[in-house]
């Protein structure tokens, strides 16, 4: 793959752990620490500061500004406005000063550094001995935990215990508000009136108000200040030698969007309370949703550290929440969600939190007012979902993805299909999700054109994003196809009734489906020899770049190479061809898989968080088990060793994602469609057990695969799947197999 691991994190099944401070790895290992609920997010920054590099970055998910954008052409349909999630307040502000020495561990001297995550409660701690000049030897832990339960809710503890002698000092625990946002550099927010326990920060563009309330305890009398868009708590501190003091903060963070009032403050548990709280949500999800891999530590953690992430996002805990390519964990990609969270997280919900899965829809579907204006201003019919958004609008100013790329549009009605099919939920389908596809039909039939050779999308850009303006790009054509074929079947099947309203909900032709259909079945696939397909038109007379003689240090690309040069050769930034295959793996056969995999993976440098799980899926079905492993340990371990060597931007909520899907769909053989479960389980030779679970319905089934065996078994309800080709009905009792 042209690339290696910078392994820097010590391997433990359940927790992340550092070692040893190197400020060299220290915006690395602020991601990796990263804590989220869904509602929030705080990266793993050092609470008092210091020299070190650091983005003290802490975002609530739904929380951005809006500013114009002036396209330096004034061609139609560029985008003249975008938006992006601001740095909240920083909650964890603290001074701490001993003998008049502060705390910095840039300047200090110190031993014993010990940082970690602990992925059974989300307790994420740091502990060293702080060698002060005056004061001795004092030994500081700072813990902090968001809670999953009450999500508004950020708890910190700081035990200090000085082994030489007593020692006096002070500790400032503030809000801080006077963030810089990183990519404007500048604050955000503007402070409103308040009482004397609340911070309040309003945007300045999308009237979305914050209220902080800060809440401390600590030995000794406290002192109360007031800032400009900052609020603190001043305790002078008297430590006795060999005696712990602890200090502990909570803070309350409410949302109020445009015409909402902030609710009513609820009581304040202390942080033991909400550590106990986080150990049980956290059980029961471990408990549903946990991956066991005996015998392959590294692959064991990367793939529970992608759980803990992937719950950590997303949970549907509010209508206007999607997931962001960084999630909470930093502000890269300005925490616009892209298309792929239809095509790579949804699954992990749909098979584990169905109701989570339908939020995620229901979030497109909110949306859809801003997808149908986008086609306008693209002179399209129907819904132009965008390529990157927080609140459903488009917000890329890249011209070339914002117009050229249709796969958001696509892989919402994929996600529609793969739910409504898995789950059986007629109803949404017949009124969101109906609503949703003849929208994007609309589009998609305004989008393409006919020629002599049949019905294609010209002038296009596939999710390959190495080659653009391209005609017949085979993933955007296919899945063009497949989304055409399944609004007019999903149309014909609705009760006459259904479809009424419908129609006259949407100013439905009665001709319209039809057309869409004529549309699917002419639709142009380049098909070569063998079996092998032609990404777009083109491609196959393209120079050859050798991915594998590209240096280390010239990736990522696009910081080390000029942009045209990207697009001058064979060479793709992730997979296209394959990427449809692997959604689709159904519609194609074992030969066609075989010689496209062939051809296009010596091509693909994997500069895209979304490939190694679709080389590492397919090479599993084509026997190819030794490539699987290795493409599946890329996968679950690319921020933890930082393969792409960006971790410092924040995590790659599609590969934590994938790691999922690469166990499930590689190792697990999982295919999912009409409803129905497929299993063809397999183990790497390095493997001794593979423990896995999915919702099924309301069966909770938990699937073991060793090396001789695999054996199915089901909690709270009764699972009717496929195995190895042969129906299975599976209850509480164990149903086992020959492995194959």
């Amino acid at each position: 793959m042209g690339k290696i691991a910078d392994r820097y994190f010590g391997l433990d099944s359940n927790s992340i752990v550092e070692k040893e401070y190197d400020p060299a790895h220290s915006l690395e290992s602020e991601s990796i620490f990263t804590l989220s609920n869904e509602f929030m997010g705080v990266r793993g920054y050092f609470e008092e500061g210091g020299d070190m590099p650091s983005l003290r970055g802490t975002y609530l998910n739904g929380v951005y500004e809006v500013q114009p954008y002036k396209p330096e052409s004034g061609y139609r349909g560029f985008v003249k406005r975008t938006h992006f999630m601001v740095t909240a307040a920083d909650m964890l502000d603290t001074q701490l000063t001993l003998e008049g020495e502060a705390l910095n561990l840039s300047r200090c001297q110190y031993g014993g550094f010990l940082r970690t995550l602990k992925l059974e409660s989300g307790l994420f701690t740091r502990s060293f001995l702080w060698k002060t000049e005056r004061a001795g030897d004092v030994e500081v832990r700072f813990e902090r935990l968001l809670s999953m339960d009450r999500p508004g809710l950020l708890a910190q503890r700081i035990t200090l215990c000085p082994l030489t002698k007593a020692a006096l000092g002070s500790v400032m625990l503030s809000i801080n508000g006077n963030v810089i946002h990183q990519a404007t550099g500048k604050c955000q927010w503007t402070e409103l009136e308040g009482t004397t326990d609340d911070l309040v920060l309003r945007t300045e563009t999308t009237d979305i108000s914050v209220r902080y309330r800060l809440l401390t305890r600590c030995p000794g009398k406290q002192t109360r200040k007031r800032g400009y868009r900052s609020i603190s708590d001043r305790y002078e501190l008297s430590l006795k030698r060999a005696e712990e003091t602890v200090i502990e903060r909570l803070v309350r963070v409410d949302i109020a969007r445009t015409g909402e009032g902030f609710p009513e403050v609820a009581d304040a548990p202390d942080f033991e309370t909400l550590l106990k709280e986080n150990q049980a949500h956290w059980a029961k999800f471990w408990h549903d949703g946990d991956v066991e891999i005996d015998g392959d530590p590294e692959n064991q953690q990367g793939v529970r550290y992608c759980l803990f992430q992937l719950h950590s996002a997303y949970r549907g805990l509010h209508p206007s929440d999607n997931i962001g390519a960084k999630g909470l964990t930093g502000e890269a990609y300005n925490g616009h969600a892209f298309w792929d969270t239809e095509t790579y997280c949804l699954p992990f919900y749909l098979l584990n939190d169905p109701n989570a899965a339908k939020a995620l829809l229901l979030y497109r579907y909110h949306t859809l007012p801003q997808a149908l204006e986008r086609a306008r201003q693209l002179d399209l019919q129907g819904a132009c979902y965008p390529i990157a958004t927080l609140d459903g609008t488009e917000a890329c100013t890249l011209w070339q993805h914002s117009s050229l790329q249709m796969q958001p549009s696509t892989a919402v009605a994929y996600a529609i299909q793969i739910y409504s099919e898995q789950t059986g939920d007629k109803v949404f389908l017949a009124q969101e999700g109906a609503e949703m596809l003849c929208q994007i039909a609309r589009y998609l039939l305004s989008r393409g054109g006919w020629s002599k050779d049949g019905f294609g999308f010209y002038g296009v850009m596939g999710p390959d994003e190495f080659h653009m303006m391209v005609d017949n790009d085979f993933y955007t054509n296919f899945m063009g196809k497949k989304a055409l074929c399944y609004a007019y079947q999903t149309i014909n099947s609705l009760a006459a009734k259904q479809r009424d309203v419908l129609k006259q909900k949407l100013s439905l032709r009665d001709d319209e489906p039809e057309t869409w259909r004529q549309a699917a079945d002419k639709m142009i696939l380049l098909r070569g020899a063998n079996g092998l397909f032609e990404q777009h038109t083109g491609y196959f007379s393209l120079p050859h770049t050798d991915i594998q003689a590209i240096p280390i240090d010239e990736f990522p690309l696009y910081e080390h190479w000029s942009y045209d040069r990207i697009y001058r050769t064979d060479m793709l930034k992730q997979p296209d061809v394959l990427m449809a295959m692997f959604l689709y793996p159904g519609d194609f056969t074992r030969q066609e898989k075989q010689a496209n995999y062939e051809y296009y993976e010596p091509r693909c440098i994997h500069e895209s968080s979304l490939s190694p799980s679709v080389h590492a899926i397919l090479a599993g079905e084509l026997g190819r088990r030794s490539e699987a492993a290795t493409f599946f340990g890329f996968a679950t371990r690319l921020d933890l060793d930082n393969y792409n060597r960006n971790t410092k931007e924040g995590l790659h909520l599609s590969s934590v994602a994938a790691a999922w899907v690469t166990i499930v769909e590689g190792f697990g053989g999982l295919r999912f469609h009409g409803g129905r479960i497929y299993l063809s389980p397999w183990l790497p030779k390095a493997w001794e057990r593979l423990r896995f679970r999915l919702r099924v319905g309301t069966a909770l089934l938990l699937v073991t695969v060793d090396q001789q065996e695999v054996t199915l078994v089901c909690e709270g309800g009764k699972a009717e799947l496929t195995l190895y080709g042969n129906a299975v009905s599976v209850e509480s009792y164990p149903v086992t197999a020959a492995r194959r």
